[in-house]
């Protein structure tokens, strides 16, 4: 069994910065594919950064190509996601999500994640 706990969510003004957190805990050495989707009110949970982990093999949506960028600290089983230059656009809840499947490329589908964590808030508002 894996969970996930996220953090670092908040408010911030746009243009603004945050960084979210990712733990993972209990059988994490056979995940292959790890990152993070967001999901707006009303809309479908997309995908927005993910990798293979340990590979350093990195996929992203082109709505934060340049702005967002993830990363993984395996030593402290934690994967990151640097947010920059937030737009309004990016508030939504985000999700710390983990596959065992091995899809070659970081796959960006939902359908290739089993385990996912309980959210964290991110709002871009002036």
């Amino acid at each position: 069994q894996v969970a996930l706990v996220e953090s670092g969510g908040g408010s911030v003004q746009p243009g603004g910065s945050l960084r979210l957190s990712c733990v993972g805990y209990g059988y994490i050495d056979n995940i292959m594919n790890v990152g993070w989707f967001q999901q707006a009110p009303g809309k479908e949970r997309e995908g927005v950064a993910t990798m293979i982990s340990g590979s350093g093999r990195t996929n992203y949506a082109d709505s934060v190509k340049g702005r967002f960028t993830i990363s993984q600290d395996k030593a402290k089983n934690t994967v990151y996601l640097q947010m920059n230059s937030l737009k309004p656009e990016d508030t939504a809840m985000y999700y710390c999500a983990a596959g065992f499947r091995y899809t070659g490329v970081p796959s960006l589908r939902k359908a290739d994640f089993t385990n996912w964590g309980q959210g964290t808030q991110v709002t871009v508002s002036a």
